[in-house]
């Protein structure tokens, strides 16, 4: 995620397209016909300017941050048309901001802070504040998004300084705090502007994906051996204005939030590479930033970031898409 003020939002998709110097023809060509898509509204007044976004996977519990207060949103994706309201105030427990976030197995709810440079862990039912981290840093952090993997390890990148943060259970069952892998000197290199963004795992927990959203490029990560490679896409492809990754498989869905696409690349059973096969947007597409899946059809926070100029002029009410798999 990057929260950007802009005085006015482009047009239109294609005057973007043309603006990034992106061959029309070649986005048209990949796009697939736009899904159906149901909204999941915010209260009408709110103000959220929405970021992350977790879903149980159980219950179907859905939990959607703001990044104006910190304010965390909760509905059930079963119940679309009950819309979002308020699980955790903005603001109380030092909660600023609320950007990436995950549910783990035992329904913890996990969140990055950004700028704060902290990560929260409460009790998805009860709202209950379990831990607290902070990565130390008081300027030049962006704790952005979070993966969880089987053993219950939670992994959180950070844009603006090239570490990735680890969570984990010790012996005890005790969550403690690690900068676990730096990556300068690796195949990683932060530049400027906003780096790692999106972050995602396999299902065995044996590998880590993350998008670097200011070159576009992917990355795998080997949790075993801390090993980062370059994940090079056909025809050298670059998914520039990454954002929300989620890994499906052998199937990677990326949201480009400038672009209001969602791309499909199909990777290598190792992620050694991968190569585009699709993309799709949808008219319910508001700068949209993260994702989550439920069965066959994908949780898309609309966030608005284009409209959060002086003043802001945002589309009330907010909302989360649900958007069925195409």
């Amino acid at each position: 995620m990057k929260i950007r003020n802009l005085a006015r939002p482009l047009a239109s998709l294609a005057v973007l397209i043309g603006f990034l110097g992106i061959a029309p023809d070649v986005v048209a060509q990949r796009t697939q016909a736009e899904p159906p898509a149901t909204p999941i509204a915010f209260p009408a007044a709110d103000v959220v300017f929405p970021e992350g976004v977790a879903v149980h996977p159980v219950n179907g519990q859905l939990f959607v941050g703001s990044t104006a207060n910190g304010a965390v949103y909760r509905g059930d994706v079963r119940r679309p048309e009950r819309g979002l309201s308020v699980f955790l105030p903005g603001g109380a427990d030092g909660r600023t901001t609320a950007i990436g976030m995950k549910v783990d197995a035992k329904g913890y709810l996990w969140i990055a802070g950004g700028a704060t440079g902290k990560i929260w862990m409460y009790d998805s039912i009860t709202g209950r504040l379990l831990s607290e981290f902070w990565n130390g840093l008081s300027a030049s952090t962006f704790v952005n998004d979070i993966t969880v993997t089987p053993d219950g390890a939670i992994y959180a990148t950070d844009s603006n300084t090239p570490i990735l943060y680890r969570v984990a259970p010790d012996a005890q069952g005790v969550y403690q705090f690690s900068y676990w892998l730096d990556f300068r000197g690796t195949a990683l290199e932060y530049t400027q502007g906003f780096n790692l963004n999106g972050i995602t795992s396999t299902a065995d927990g044996k590998y880590l994906v993350v998008v670097q959203s200011n070159t576009g490029k992917l990355f795998r990560i080997a949790t075993a051996s801390k090993e980062v490679a370059e994940i090079p896409l056909a025809g050298g492809d670059r998914v520039t204005s990454g954002d929300g990754i989620l890994l499906d498989g052998s199937t990677l869905y990326v949201t480009r939030n400038s672009l209001g696409l969602i791309v499909k690349l199909e990777l290598a059973a190792d992620l050694s590479s991968g190569k585009q096969v699709g993309s799709f947007t949808s008219s319910s597409f508001r700068y949209p930033t993260t994702i989550a899946k439920w069965g066959d059809r994908l949780l898309v926070v609309n966030s608005q970031f284009n409209r959060r100029g002086t003043p802001p002029n945002p589309e009330l009410p907010f909302t989360t898409s649900l958007v069925s798999i195409p």
